[in-house]
């Protein structure tokens, strides 16, 4: 749209002379749309027709930029038969809020022979940018900024630009060697073990001077000779570098992955992100990814069509990327990625600080394929649970010294329970609170559950950090628990069966406050000072995986502040899961070399009666580490979990 325009008055003009402005204001309204026709043009012009044609093939390689073009002070020559206007010309750039602008001098000329237009504009290449000729376009290229890096534990690159090859059929250098396209395309296929039908259909499709991407290799990715591939006919390999983790699958659910901006993304980013851009596409990369991306530079430039030279009139530097700080310490996360590469169902690992929530490790084993197990699984905890519903008790008049019934079986309201097989039969009767929670009695757990009535056990699992609803930024879910179950419903929530759930990281959290002695909330980003985050994008890349329904569960909507977790309860609750390690089921972590370990083990059945399956679980406490082990389908905790968390701490 035209700018405002000055109002001074002509400068040297007689008081009769005419007023040259409209001609200058028509000239600058036809340089912002590209519509010559109602510009008096001089008589030595080419017609509006052509004036127009020409400004629209200078200006095309501009893309979606729009012009803006205010008139200054005109100025009437001696002879009163020229005149000059100055023309500040703006153009609003795309991909950057800085414009670029020139200014250029109409030169008017007046015809006294015609009064209805006695101004008329000259026409001159130097209007549509300095300096313009003849041979020249202008054209505006965009400039990646310098993606930020992940960071973990001491500022430790998670993720950085690392070596890549690109490996695919160059059809130009086939058709140069004379190679049969289609045959290199299913050879490259075949020796990758990927389908040679879709990728020769691919190389097809593509232009004849196409580089056919098939694979991105990192450098020293043992699993492929690079040499090889390169050698055979009509395949190229291109040397680039991209964002990429420790290792392939170093926290991949979490840290998510880079790569061409998709359709979606272009589309949501409302001019952020462009056709071509490299973006996150999953986790935290997709998360913060107005963090990490960074602010892309911008050329505009006046090529000339024969030579190719550039002449740069616009250059607007890109700003790098802000890092992403995470709590996660990359010894602890190839550990536990290590101690769940075998397992073949849903695996994790989720390892704590306590004194800080500091998420250390957040490993999700290969038979997750591919989704964060470790901080959005939703799995019935089984008795590692009974650390929550031990709280609850302690809360409503027991000590760990107080007498309970630990019975074979019990029944509530005709369904029976029974505990775990092969229970120590020296742990039935009458035995310590403190003996029936290191042996995991579900039966003397089922037999004190009105100590934990109305809300008290949903209020001991928050005091515990399981919040059922939080914002922690990542996607992650701790847990649910019921707060009105009754009868058989509530009797199955106190051994951790039933309606609660809870995830990897929220049993690690439960751990992280009896090691804490104070509710621990978790963390694992530190954004940047206030950068924003994708926020749509993280609720989309948080997997939900769940064995039932939680629609009876509270969400967590309009909950009092939790009741803080006391000293007093802490060390009780320490005495109980360090007596699991003396005296109960987890004797085997008991030689683990450095601080005493704390733990409870966890076994909860799923399934229908004909199929019984079992998640198997432990937790454990060691000095300054609290740690969450799950496999989604074993024997039972300490058989199945516990060897892994052996290995783990151990480690």
């Amino acid at each position: 749209m035209l700018a405002a325009l000055a109002t001074a008055a002509l400068t040297a003009c007689s008081p009769g002379a005419p007023d040259a402005r409209p001609a200058a204001e028509a000239l600058a309204t036809a340089l912002e749309t590209g519509d010559f026709t109602a510009v008096p043009l001089a008589p030595d012009a080419p017609s509006a027709q052509e004036l127009s044609t020409t400004r629209a093939a200078v200006v095309e390689g501009l893309a979606e930029a729009a012009a803006s073009v205010e008139v200054g002070d005109v100025t009437l020559a001696d002879d009163e038969l020229t005149a000059t206007a100055p023309l500040t010309v703006t153009w609003d750039v795309p991909w950057t809020d800085e414009d670029w602008t020139y200014t250029a001098t109409a030169q008017l000329v007046r015809d006294e022979q015609d009064d209805e237009q006695p101004w008329r504009a000259r026409w001159a290449l130097p209007l549509l940018a300095p300096d313009l000729t003849a041979d020249e376009r202008l054209t505006v290229s965009r400039r990646a900024a310098e993606r930020g890096a992940v960071l973990g534990q001491g500022d430790v690159p998670l993720v950085e630009k690392r070596p890549v090859s690109r490996i695919g059929v160059d059809k130009q250098q086939a058709a140069a060697g004379q190679v049969d396209t289609d045959a290199a395309a299913r050879a490259l296929a075949g020796a990758l073990g990927t389908d040679p039908e879709a990728y020769a259909q691919k190389v097809a499709a593509a232009g004849p001077q196409a580089f056919v991407e098939a694979i991105v290799v990192r450098s020293g990715d043992a699993g492929y000779d690079v040499a090889a591939l390169d050698a055979l006919p009509g395949v190229g390999v291109i040397p680039d570098e991209l964002p990429l983790a420790l290792t392939r699958t170093f926290a991949r659910a979490i840290l998510g992955t880079v790569g061409d901006a998709t359709a979606e993304i272009v589309e949501a980013s409302q001019g952020a992100v462009a056709v071509g851009d490299r973006a996150g596409l999953s986790g935290l990369q997709r998360q913060y990814d107005a963090q990490l991306r960074g602010t892309p530079g911008v050329v505009v430039s006046a090529e000339a069509q024969e030579t190719g030279a550039e002449r740069v009139l616009l250059d607007v530097p890109p700003v790098a990327g802000e890092p992403l700080r995470t709590t996660l310490d990359p010894v602890l996360q190839q550990r536990a990625e290590q101690v769940l590469a075998g397992v073949v169902p849903a695996s994790a690992v989720v390892a704590l600080r306590p004194s800080t929530g500091e998420v250390l490790a957040a490993a999700s084993g290969p038979g997750s394929e591919g989704l964060s197990t470790a901080t959005v699984g939703q799995y019935a905890p089984g008795s590692t649970f009974k650390v929550v519903s031990a709280l609850a008790y302690l809360r409503g008049g027991l000590t760990p010294d107080s007498t309970v019934s630990c019975l074979p079986s019990i029944t509530v309201d005709g369904r029976t329970f029974q505990n775990f097989p092969g229970y120590p039969a020296a742990a039935l009767g009458d035995v310590p609170f403190r003996t029936a929670f290191a042996n995991s009695c579900n039966t003397a757990f089922i037999g004190a559950r009105d100590l934990a009535g109305d809300g008290a056990l949903l209020a001991a699992a928050r005091s515990l950090g399981l919040e059922p609803a939080v914002d922690l930024g990542f996607p992650a879910f701790l847990g649910t628990v019921p707060d009105d179950a009754t009868s058989t419903a509530h009797a199955a929530s106190v051994i951790g069966q039933g309606e609660v759930l809870a995830s990897p990281l929220g049993m690690a959290t439960v751990a992280a406050s009896v090691g804490a002695s104070r509710t621990v909330v978790p963390y694992l980003v530190t954004p940047a000072a206030e950068a924003g985050t994708d926020d749509a994008a993280a609720t989309d890349d948080a997997t939900e995986e769940t064995d039932g329904a939680t629609d009876d569960a509270t969400d967590g909507e309009d909950l009092p502040p939790a009741a803080p977790l006391t000293a007093e309860e802490a060390a009780a609750l320490q005495a109980m899961m360090r007596a699991v390690v003396t005296e109960g089921g987890a004797g085997f972590l008991s030689d683990v070399p450095g601080e005493p370990v704390l733990a409870k083990t966890g076994t909860a059945q799923f399934g229908q009666d004909a199929d019984l399956r079992n998640h198997a679980w432990m937790i454990a406490v060691q000095g300054d580490l609290a740690v969450a082990l799950f496999v989604g389908e074993g024997d039972y905790g300490s058989t199945t979990a516990g060897p892994l968390l052996e290995a783990f701490l151990a480690g």
